[in-house]
């Protein structure tokens, strides 16, 4: 029988301290500002060592950004990853496209391929994000890229890297919070 794992508090939010099933709101996880990108919070791991020890076939968050806003920087991973627009209304940067995405949107990205969002509308949009990693930590993850339709939205890097640090320098660095409430639909 699998037990139930660990909720921890931190000073920001409960965190998984150990392997097992568990049920947690999300408004009562650790969450992260991300000045320029809104908010986000990471439910499977925010670091190697959560996410692999954890959670090391499934990777899943929920990002939340105002209008004019990206999600991320324009990349593509090694792996499969998908996305359900929960609220709100965005655009999804895709090989070098844009199309506008809204409420229950899915969006599937197979490997290789070259995404990003960005914020639209009145509302924030909301995100949920999920992505294999089951081969990601033995290996090269994948690449941000540099494009002209996700320059227009602030989500191209300066260059083409594989550094995490060199694609987000124009960014301020995220920080813990708690949930800052008002990001969520029904708040």
């Amino acid at each position: 029988m699998t037990r139930e794992a660990v909720l921890r508090e931190t000073a920001t939010g409960l965190v998984p301290a150990s392997e097992g099933w568990f049920v947690m709101n999300v408004r009562d996880g650790r969450w992260f500002e991300k000045p320029g990108q809104g908010h986000s919070i990471p439910l499977t791991g925010s670091d190697a060592h959560e996410s692999e020890t954890f959670f090391p076939m499934l990777g899943m968050a929920i990002r939340v950004f105002g209008s004019g806003e990206p999600s991320t920087t324009y990349h593509w991973e090694t792996e499969q990853e998908d996305f359900l627009v929960l609220a709100g209304e965005g655009v999804l940067i895709v090989e070098g496209e844009e199309r506008p995405v809204r409420q229950w949107d899915f969006v599937h990205c197979p490997p290789g391929v070259r995404h990003a969002f960005a914020g639209a509308g009145d509302e924030p949009c909301v995100l949920l994000c999920a992505s294999s990693r089951q081969f990601q930590k033995d290996g090269p993850w994948g690449s941000y890229c540099v494009d002209e339709a996700a320059s227009r939205h602030n989500a191209s890097p300066p260059e083409e890297t594989t550094d995490g640090e060199v694609a987000y320098a124009r960014f301020a660095p995220a920080r813990e919070v708690r949930y800052p409430g008002g990001l969520l639909p029904e708040d």
